[in-house]
């Protein structure tokens, strides 16, 4: 690069009306390089900063972004420490929104929060913590995050930072959930209720604590308390235009088929609201209303397969569904054996439109559970149904006979014994 350019408005100008992005990036690295220290310098430099990060987020230039944030360091002493929590912050937001880059980003905030602990700057590692479990649960180093967070917990609740602790008692909330540890994650999720309580929280966040109390709830099949939180969390996110909005929609519509009330999935969509999010993930989950009203399994496995990322890809979808799946099997099993005491799998098969070693893995299983008495009979194919064994009165009137007598024979005993001394 040549020599510096001064840190006024028309540098600004220059960088804007540059023929490329190239060139504006150029000119932008020039004015941040000029020493100049006076108030109106640093001004211009921190739009200088902010301009350029965006160019180079545009330009999915992530190494030149943490460059960027070492070569600032310097320019770092020289303004106030909230300025520059904003401005590291900015740049670590900016790199996130480059594709492919969550190795990048953990690096780059494990880097950032060294600097900040020689430097002294507890405010800004504490976030810049925050955000480095919040990645590394979604890489799914979850020992790593937990640790992290479990430090950083105890330290944020002897400051009493309440807006932060809101935070970090969601993400180990959620990473509690990933870890299936599903009491602690409730545990953490009243923490994180209790502090917002007692602030102001952004719409976003109220959202967010929604969303989440939503996707315990359904966990533990409320799926009626589940729907409520969705609701609100959908509201919140509508209202603020955030993209999480489809996402609480489509649990919301989950919630309903839990309930059998499929019919329902097609009037929410039509809605004023639910129509600004028609797409692949609204027909995702109206597909499977139809397969769970229509009660086909075929239907059902039609969907799950043309709309793979929407379902199957969605851990929350897919552990619901799953068990969906399993109910609606087993109740159309269960249906179509009950007229025999022994049928032909290979029949059971074809009447439910599923693969004969499906029906038979499934039909086994389903013996092993005691949902039905019977045998599978595989040299000839066939599944044999027992007719369930009447429980004879005798047996436990006789046991409760000779218990009785036990008791009569134990009394006299003890007074026998009074007697003889």
């Amino acid at each position: 690069m040549s020599s510096y350019l001064p840190a006024t408005t028309d540098s600004i100008a220059q960088a804007l009306e540059a023929k490329d992005a190239l060139e504006s990036i150029s000119i932008l690295y020039r004015v941040i390089e000029n020493p100049a220290s006076s108030s109106e310098a640093l001004r211009i430099k921190e739009q200088a900063i902010s301009n350029l990060s965006d160019l180079l987020r545009k330009e999915r230039k992530a190494e030149d972004l943490r460059g960027l944030l070492t070569q600032l360091r310097p320019f770092f002493s020289l303004i106030p420490k909230a300025k520059t929590a904003k401005i590291v912050r900015g740049i670590i937001d900016s790199v996130s929104k480059i594709p492919g880059t969550s190795d990048l980003q953990i690096s780059l905030c494990k880097e950032m929060v060294e600097w900040t602990r020689i430097e002294k700057r507890t405010f800004l590692r504490q976030r810049v913590e925050a955000r480095l479990a919040a990645l590394l649960m979604e890489n799914k180093e979850y020992p790593e995050a937990l640790t992290l967070l479990t430090g950083l917990i105890k330290e944020v609740r002897r400051l009493d930072d309440k807006l932060l602790l809101v935070d970090i008692d969601l993400l180990e909330s959620k990473l509690h959930f990933s870890l299936r540890n599903l009491p602690k994650a409730k545990a953490a999720l009243t923490a994180a209720r209790t502090a917002a309580n007692a602030i102001y929280v952004p719409p976003a966040q109220q959202g967010t604590i929604d969303l989440q109390s939503g996707i315990l709830h359904a966990e533990e099949k409320d799926y009626k308390t589940a729907y409520s939180y969705f609701f609100e969390a959908f509201e919140a996110f509508n209202a603020l235009e955030d993209s999480r909005a489809v996402f609480s929609l489509k649990y919301m519509l989950l919630c309903k088929i839990m309930v059998s009330q499929a019919d329902d999935v097609a009037s929410i969509i039509s809605s004023k609201a639910g129509l600004l999010y028609v797409g692949p993930e609204m027909d995702a989950m109206k597909a499977v209303a139809d397969a769970h009203s229509k009660r086909s399994l075929k239907l059902f496995e039609t969907a799950l397969r043309d709309y793979k990322p929407q379902l199957e890809d969605d851990p929350i979808i897919h552990r619901h569904l799953s068990s969906l799946y399993d109910t609606l099997l087993e109740q159309n099993l269960c249906r179509l054996i009950e007229p025999y005491s022994r049928v032909e799998i290979t029949y059971i098969a074809e009447l439910i439109e599923l693969g004969t070693n499906d029906v038979e893995k499934k039909l086994s299983q389903m013996i092993l559970d005691k949902k039905f008495a019977g045998t599978l009979d595989q040299g000839a194919g066939c599944l044999i149904i027992f007719e369930d064994p009447k429980t004879d009165a005798i047996f436990p009137a006789t046991l409760e006979t000779i218990s009785n007598i036990g008791k009569v024979v134990d009394s006299l005993y003890v007074r026998s014994a009074k007697i003889m001394a």
